[in-house]
């Protein structure tokens, strides 16, 4: 099969170049080195970039550099460092250091892989290239679009980007974390916290409940007059039996779900009061945690990857988008199907996606996958619960293999639920390794 002719990775657009010439020629060199290697010498090295430095983004990057060293790979992730939102509700709590939450990548780049500290602006589908915010164009043969989650601060009337500062949504592991655990800290005992819970989809679907768990462990030793109100946008959650028995045991009275067939909607916000507004009355939040709909980032609607919903529809086996060809896209951003929308689930999909990337730049057609997902969730320090699936292409989706998965049991004693507690710790040891080293 005759191969294409390739242009350089990097194509300066002639004027100024504000990506560091060191950085530049770096990328350039690290091409020849694979170009150098004995094994590949004969053939010029193909190109991956890839768009995210997350847990989709990096782990994809390190997977498709062991499967085939040979590549030449770029991760374009503007910022030095990643901020973990697993376990950043135990930051919220006081249980946990937000400097336990950052991760950076010196272990990436030891890997031969390039971290190009600029954001993608573009994307050129005809011509395979991203376009970077400083006009440096990076091309590629694939492309791998990983940009986890915007928050669509047009769904819930008195919400914006201002609003977070008064009602963080810390659905974005960082600052919003800290200004929420702030306001708890700040408020009186016996004020009432609001959490307003988004419908499906949106990233980590035990999120909400899991917070709510912890923020209540924290009250309890430090409020215990206080309580919490959750007011959700659907009738079900994730582990729900889980999750109820376990407040009922931990947390009697503190905490009230309500759902959205009984006012759990939210229609809207004031934040200068905290008020938080449904179908059925009002609220008047101590502190009022609103988390909104959600949506593919940014550049997945520029790229041409995301359809109406806000998210990316892909082919399950290859993770392709089935918009624009020779772009994949993973983790949060993806239509997955019956796979949430998790941590494990976009380390899972970014293996499965480097295997097929793989595959098809060498001419093959990708193996079907089997993929795994397992979301512990905290309850209290010593109390933990899970949920876990495996998911097969079906469809034109990935479907949950019947009677592969399940969840914690309703009877577990608590030596039980102490060590998921230590698995859930152990899981993202393990994870946060193999994505960032």
């Amino acid at each position: 099969m005759r191969k294409r002719a390739r242009s350089p990775i990097i194509s300066p657009p002639g004027a100024t170049l504000r990506l560091s010439r060191r950085r530049v020629l770096g990328f350039a060199a690290g091409a020849c080195a694979v170009l150098a290697s004995p094994a590949v010498r004969a053939q010029v090295a193909s190109r991956v970039v890839v768009i995210g430095g997350g847990f989709a983004g990096a782990s994809f990057a390190r997977a498709v550099k062991r499967e085939d060293p040979g590549i030449a790979v770029a991760l374009v992730e503007p910022r030095t460092h990643y901020t973990a939102c697993p376990l950043s509700n135990a930051v919220i709590a006081g249980m946990r250091d937000m400097s336990a939450q950052h991760f950076g990548y010196a272990g990436i780049e030891a890997d031969g892989i390039v971290h190009v500290p600029q954001k993608a602006v573009r994307v050129e589908a005809d011509q395979r290239r991203v376009v970077l915010a400083d006009e440096v164009r990076l091309s590629y043969d694939r492309l791998i679009v990983a940009p986890g989650i915007d928050l669509r601060f047009d769904a819930i009337p008195g919400y914006d980007a201002a609003a977070v500062e008064q009602m963080p949504h810390a659905w974005k592991a960082g600052e919003q974390t800290l200004l929420l655990r702030r306001q708890l800290e700040a408020m009186a005992d016996g004020g009432l916290v609001v959490i307003s819970a988004p419908a499906n989809p949106f990233r980590c679907p035990p999120g909400p409940y899991e917070r709510a768990s912890l923020i209540a462990h924290y009250l309890q030793a430090h409020k215990p007059r206080s309580k919490i109100l959750i007011l959700d946008a659907k009738d079900a959650f994730s582990k729900q039996r889980l999750f109820e028995a376990g407040w009922a045991a931990l947390y009697p009275g503190m905490i009230e779900w309500v759902g959205l067939s009984f006012g759990g909607g939210v229609t809207g916000v004031d934040p200068a009061t905290r008020t938080v507004r449904t179908e059925f009355g009002e609220h008047r939040a101590a502190v009022a945690n609103v988390i909104p709909p959600q949506r593919a980032g940014a550049i997945a609607d520029i790229a041409g990857v995301a359809d109406r919903t806000g998210w990316c529809p892909i082919d399950p086996v290859s993770f392709e988008s089935r918009l624009v060809p020779n772009v994949h896209v993973i983790g949060d951003a993806a239509i997955g199907g019956a796979m949430p929308k998790s941590a494990f689930t976009a380390n899972a999909q970014a293996k499965a996606c480097a295997s097929a990337v793989v595959a098809l730049l060498h001419g093959r057609n990708p193996g079907e996958p089997k993929l795994i997902n397992t979301c512990y969730s905290l309850l209290a320090p010593d109390y933990g619960i899970s949920i876990a699936g495996v998911y097969s292409p079906r469809d034109g989706l990935l479907a949950e293999v019947e009677g592969a998965g399940g969840t914690s049991p309703l009877d577990a004693t608590g030596a039980e639920r102490a060590e998921e507690a230590t698995f859930g710790a152990a899981w993202f040891d393990t994870i946060t390794t193999e994505a960032f080293g």
